[in-house]
């Protein structure tokens, strides 16, 4: 019953919250207008992601109070760190709304929420070896910094980019919440279960404003709250990367191809542009509806596998079937003009 609870409650949230953001916005000028990346009629109210924070975090925090098993003794400090850098990307991102950031402060942002999270327990101490099915030793703490702020602002610049077509961000942010939260309760983490449950309620409570035609957009406030929130709750779950590179894995290597063609072509690999495979594919003919709707069916196939598959080299080797599918699919496009 507390899982039903989380999640509905959430759901409900962001369902009422939406609409009331949405003219927030409106009123108060953050607003997407015709052109650039995004190609929409109208103006389109940029304030979603304050109905997706809002949704979480209350819920989030009502969790607290459920009687649910919770074996931790450090999940409470993790939780705050979680709330903590999740409030700070999202405030920087309502002002990136606003003002339209140029990147370098955008990436100083992330970095310190990232720095945040780390200060509160949320790093990766190690993997686990798809080679030998065990889990590495633990990494020297530089190892550890590092990768984690690799991961956590990977992680938000890679559903700040995904953000390009109706309903693509949230939805993929709903199929990780899925996996997850499923995950996480068969491990018989419980009570940490119950937050990817509260943002799998929220993007469902908000896809129905934002999926094609939206009427509202998440904005830069949405797309880093989510992202840094599925990166830190992918740590939370025991360090399950494999888990959120096959449900992540296109967008995650779309932006990397993206990064590596921009420096190819000596340009800066931190603005975006309309080169994202999602964009390619729109340019091709493609329909918002199928683009968004094949990326769910991806996202949900390979979480899906993750979920079913309990060898770890299996789940290596779906990852690399993954990987070269992108790739082929990168390298085709790409060849489009």
């Amino acid at each position: 019953m507390p899982f039903l609870l989380v999640f509905i409650a959430a759901f409900l949230l962001a369902l009422a919250l939406t609409p009331l953001a949405r003219r927030l916005g409106q009123r108060y000028g953050f607003v997407a207008a015709p052109g650039g990346r995004r190609r929409h009629a109208g103006t389109k109210s940029r304030l979603g992601g304050a109905a997706l924070y809002v949704a979480f975090v209350v819920t989030a925090v009502l969790a607290q109070f459920l009687p649910v098993e919770r074996q931790d003794p450090k999940e409470l400090t993790r939780l705050v760190g979680l709330l903590l850098g999740a409030t700070f990307i999202f405030l920087l991102g309502i002002y990136d709304d606003k003002h339209d950031l140029r990147p370098p402060p955008q990436i100083i942002a992330q970095l310190i929420a990232a720095l945040i999270a780390i200060q509160f327990l949320i790093f990766i101490e190690y993997v686990n070896n798809p080679l030998t099915n065990q889990q590495t030793a633990p990494f020297p703490w530089p190892f550890i910094v590092a990768f984690t702020l690799f991961w956590l602002m990977g992680m938000m610049n890679t559903m700040n980019w995904l953000d390009g077509l109706d309903g693509l961000a949230a939805g993929v942010a709903a199929i990780l919440s899925a996996v997850l939260a499923f995950h996480m309760y068969r491990e018989g983490q419980h009570s940490v279960a119950l937050l990817p449950l509260a943002l799998l309620g929220a993007t469902l409570g908000f896809l129905p404003y934002n999926f094609h035609p939206a009427r509202v957009f998440m904005g830069s406030s949405g797309s880093f709250f989510l992202g840094f929130a599925m990166g830190a709750l992918g740590i939370m779950a025991g360090a399950k990367m494999a888990t959120v590179l096959l449900v992540m894995g296109i967008p995650i290597l779309d932006v990397a191809w993206r990064i590596l063609d921009r420096l190819r072509r000596g340009r800066s690999p931190l603005i975006g542009d309309r080169g994202h495979l999602h964009f390619r594919l729109l340019d091709l003919g493609f329909s918002q509806r199928q683009i968004v709707l094949a990326y769910y069916l991806f996202c949900a196939f390979f979480g899906f596998l993750a979920l079913v598959i309990s060898s770890r080299i299996y789940k290596f080797l779906a990852l690399l079937v993954l990987g070269a599918m992108t790739l082929l699919l990168l390298f085709f496009i790409s060849r489009k003009k």
